[in-house]
Formats: structure tokens, C-alpha cells, sequence
């Protein structure tokens, strides 16, 4: 999801993954991963997406609108007015298509307010945690992995 450059793609391929969709909003994104041989869609998120998946890796934009950064590169950079739009977004979508073993991967930064998100992993009874961090500059960044609670039946 998110694909980008096809870094995450790549990794899945080189681990012998037993296949890869790779999507990405941006037509030029999508053209160079099936330069590499991905197979890739354009999709503005889960709309062109059907089936459920084991792993879905997600580098999504998650900062706050900046004004004074170009529009360009706000496409890939921008989740939003507040940065947490994209993520929500991509969220409420993720129960749909996550096997009921699966998880996803996604970045978090510091930057990124996480109330919004946290109370609707919670309301689709979804579990996160966090795999690793990093402090970059004015951030620091976390790899959540993102699956689903399993049901306590009381035994």
C-alpha cells in the first residue's frame, strides 16, 4: 500500500514472498514497479483492492498540512489536515482485507496525533504494537505492527 519507490515490494520479493500486489495513488509509482517486475495497480488505497492478505505493509503520508511545502511532494509526505486523515482512512478499510492471522505494518511519527486512531483500533477490535522507533530531527518515527484481538470466550 503506498508503494512508492517499491522498497517494501522488493524486500517481500527478495524474502521469496509467495506473492506481492503492490498499489500506489501516483500513475508513475505504479509504472516503474511493473518496470521491476511488481505486480502493481493504481489505487487510492483499498478502491481498486479485492481480497484479504497475510501481510499489508503501509509507509503512509502522515504529517500535518504545511502550506509552504510544495504540492508535489505533499502527496507522499501530507496525511491530512492534522495527519492522521490517511491513516484513518486506510484503517477503517484494513479489517476487510487482513486475513483473520494477518497483520499490517505502518509509520507512525511523533507528529502524527494518534487519539483518533488509537479509539478506532480499539472500536474494530484491532491491537497494535510497536516494533521499533527512531528519532530523525524534529520526529521520531514508529513501526507498528497493526492485527487483530482474538475473541476471549471466558475458558
Amino acid at each position: 500500500m503506498g508503494a512508492g519507490t517499491g522498497i517494501h515490494s522488493l524486500a517481500a520479493k527478495s524474502a521469496h514472498a509467495k506473492s506481492i500486489l503492490a498499489c500506489d495513488i501516483n500513475s508513475k509509482s505504479v509504472a516503474h514497479l511493473k518496470s521491476l517486475g511488481i505486480n502493481s495497480i493504481k489505487s487510492n488505497l483499498f478502491s481498486k483492492i479485492k481480497g484479504k492478505f497475510d501481510v499489508i505493509a503501509f509507509n503512509p503520508p502522515y504529517l500535518p498540512l504545511d502550506k509552504r511545502e510544495p504540492k508535489l511532494s505533499q502527496l507522499s509526505t501530507t496525511g491530512g489536515r492534522y495527519g492522521d486523515e490517511v491513516l484513518i482512512k486506510f484503517i477503517k478499510q484494513l479489517p476487510a482485507h487482513l486475513n483473520p492471522d494477518g497483520f499490517a505494518l505502518i509509520v507512525v511519527s511523533s507528529l502524527t496525533p494518534i487519539n483518533k486512531i488509537l479509539f478506532l483500533l480499539k472500536k474494530l477490535n484491532l491491537k497494535h504494537e510497536i516494533l521499533s522507533s527512531k528519532k530523525l530531527f524534529m520526529e521520531e518515527l514508529f513501526a507498528w505492527k497493526i492485527n487483530q484481538k482474538a475473541l476471549d470466550f471466558g475458558l
